[in-house]
C-alpha cells in the first residue's frame, strides 16, 4: 500500500465510499466516525501522512480537531465539509489546512487535491513547467496554461499527456497506453481513452502545430513543437 491517510467522516455511506475509492488508488486509509476515536489512537497520529477531516463532526468540530492534532503531530490535512460559506474556508486555511473541499465532491477531485498536497510536502524546489508550443504544462500540479488561462487537468489527463511527451513524434500503441495508465486493455477502458483524447485535442486547439492523430488499428501519433 502507499501513503497512509487518516479519514474522519461521520457519514457512514460517504466515509465508506471515500475509503474504498482511496484504497483503490493505492492509499492506506484508517477511517474514524468520531474525532475522539482518532485522538485516542496515538499510533495512528504518528504513523500517517495526511488527514482528511470533516468539519461537521459529533461533539468536536473539524476545526477543533485540527488544532488538537497539530499540537501532537505535524501532519498535512484538508477539510471536507458540506458548508460553502467563505468564512469557514478562511477559518480553515488560517488553521493551516493544506486544502479545503466542499461536499458533494467528486472522488477524483479529492484524489487530485491529495496528490497536490503530497507533492508540495515532498518537494522544496520550484515545480518545473514544460513548454508545449503556445502552452505550458505543469505535470506536478496537473495544470495546462494558455496565455493567462489555467486549465486544471484530471490526474489521468495529466498522466496521458506526460506519456505522450515521452513519445513525441512517435507512434504509440493503444494497448500500451491502456496497460500503462489503467493496468489492462479492455473495451470499456478503450472508450475512456477516446474520451480523454477528445479532451486533449480540445485543450490544445489554439496551436495548430500540436496534433493528436489516430493511427487506425494501431494507436496514436502525437506532435509537439520542439
Amino acid at each position: 500500500m502507499g501513503t497512509k491517510i487518516l479519514l474522519v467522516e461521520d457519514d457512514a455511506d460517504l466515509g465508506m465510499v471515500l475509503k474504498q475509492y482511496l484504497e483503490s488508488s493505492d492509499f492506506e486509509v484508517k477511517w474514524y466516525t468520531h474525532p475522539k476515536a482518532l485522538l485516542e489512537d496515538t499510533e495512528a497520529l504518528r504513523n500517517n501522512e495526511l488527514a482528511i477531516l470533516d468539519v461537521m463532526l459529533p461533539e468536536m468540530d473539524g476545526f477543533t480537531l485540527a488544532k488538537t492534532i497539530r499540537k501532537q503531530h505535524e501532519i498535512p490535512f484538508l477539510f471536507l465539509t458540506a458548508k460553502g460559506q467563505s468564512i469557514d474556508r478562511i477559518l480553515g486555511l488560517k488553521l493551516g489546512a493544506d486544502d479545503y473541499i466542499t461536499k458533494p465532491c467528486e472522488p477524483e477531485e479529492l484524489l487530485l487535491r491529495i496528490h497536490n498536497i503530497l507533492r508540495r510536502q515532498l518537494s522544496t524546489t520550484p515545480i518545473k513547467t514544460v513548454n508545449l508550443g503556445a502552452y505550458a504544462f505543469n505535470p506536478a500540479l496537473y495544470q495546462l496554461i494558455f496565455n493567462d488561462t489555467i486549465i486544471q487537468l484530471t490526474e489521468k489527463e495529466a498522466e496521458l499527456l506526460s506519456l505522450f511527451l515521452n513519445h513525441n513524434h512517435q507512434v504509440i500503441n493503444r494497448k500500451d497506453i491502456l496497460e500503462k495508465l489503467w493496468g489492462k486493455d479492455d473495451y470499456f477502458l478503450g472508450r475512456s481513452l477516446d474520451v480523454f483524447m477528445t479532451r486533449l485535442r480540445k485543450y490544445f486547439q489554439h496551436d495548430s502545430r500540436i496534433s493528436f492523430d489516430s493511427i487506425r488499428g494501431i494507436g496514436f501519433k502525437i506532435e509537439f513543437p520542439e
